[in-house]
């Protein structure tokens, strides 16, 4: 829900956009040393002398990337942070800034939209960022949120989706297909709300995907794993929008084929459970769910050693020639052509 009515009820326009401004940002504290000036001026000033600089941008927009009637406020702030974080660290970098602009409709009140600077303000603390500029306009559709993050790596230390090689490891970070269930789980949910709203939802099974959903983490320890590994991936890209879309964009961007292993794709015991409760195939879910924020890589078979033990990194293919084509190579050691089918925003469906 939006607001309750027992709270107090701020309209926006008392404050006007300065104010609002000043209100939501004045408990922002500064972290990095590279933020010479914030909020309060034209522009930022920021400062990263012989670091080479990362931008990256993403909308999040009501109806389309969001549902109010089960993600909280406060919740949408921490994740429109995150998931631009997951960007960053998908360079091999670290971030260190972040602008954040929204428009909304007259229908949210003050109170709401400190719900959700609280949530990008919890994201800023833990990640060690720094809020530096963004802006806010009226909207007459709901609630949009852009987040540009910035972040700085060393000179040749950055990673592209371009660098894959013949032979390399394709490894992913932790597991894969969680938060696409946790969401089937909440829409089921809000439909059963709908038949009857005095019924509370019984969600102990689920608390491990819906957390995926609603409070994705972006793997910054990650990042700083592969350093003190001194494993330096030949690509990266983090997984929004699909594990098999991912590969797909690696393959084409190093011009290379590939064979995923269905037998290897890290699963949670929540994720194969709840897959039988929906008559879902897991390996389906876990190629095409999206919205994980794990890193897929690919790493030289030379570093192999570094990182075979590693509970947070799990090989689950290797890299082959462009010829070979991208497939699925099932538990029936069939080779299947992988296909796209992950998140597309632009689908009607």
């Amino acid at each position: 829900m939006i607001e309750d009515k027992n709270q107090q009820r701020t309209e926006l326009s008392q404050l006007g956009e300065f104010g609002l401004i000043d209100h939501l940002s004045k408990n922002f504290e500064v972290k990095q040393q590279s933020t010479i000036k914030t909020i309060g001026d034209d522009a930022a000033v920021l400062e990263f002398k012989d670091k080479r600089v990362v931008v990256t941008t993403d909308f999040l927009v009501e109806g389309v990337h969001f549902d109010l009637s089960y993600m909280p406020l406060k919740h949408l702030g921490y994740k429109a942070v995150i998931v631009n974080l997951s960007d960053v660290y998908a360079m091999n970098a670290e971030a260190t800034q972040v602008t954040v602009s929204i428009a909304v409709s007259n229908r949210f009140p003050l109170e709401a939209i400190e719900e959700l600077y609280a949530g990008i303000q919890t994201a800023c603390k833990l990640y060690n960022v720094d809020l530096v500029g963004g802006d806010t306009t009226s909207s007459t559709s709901g609630l949009i949120i852009s987040v540009t993050a910035i972040g700085q790596v060393d000179k040749d230390k950055e990673v592209y989706r371009s660098g894959a090689k013949p032979n390399d490891l394709l490894v992913v970070s932790g597991d894969i297909g969680g938060a696409y269930l946790g969401l089937q789980v909440l829409e089921r949910e809000k439909e059963v709300f709908k038949v009857n709203p005095n019924n509370q939802p019984d969600l102990e099974a689920y608390t491990y995907i819906i957390e995926r959903q609603l409070k994705p983490e972006a793997r910054k320890d990650v990042i700083k794993l592969l350093q003190d590994l001194d494993v330096k991936p030949t690509s990266m890209i983090d997984i929004s929008d699909g594990l098999s879309s991912e590969i797909l964009h690696l393959c084409k961007h190093s011009k290379v084929g590939c064979d995923l292993y269905e037998n290897k794709l890290p699963l949670d015991p929540q994720v194969i459970s709840t897959c039988e409760e929906f008559n879902l195939d897991s390996t389906t879910i876990a190629l095409n769910g999206g919205e994980d924020y794990e890193l897929l890589m690919t790493v030289s078979q030379e570093d192999f050693p570094k990182i075979k033990a590693n509970p947070n990194l799990t090989v689950i293919g290797y890299i082959t020639e462009e010829n070979a084509g991208a497939h699925l190579v099932t538990r029936a050691d069939q080779k299947i052509k992988l296909t796209a089918q992950g998140w597309n925003s632009f689908d009607k469906d």
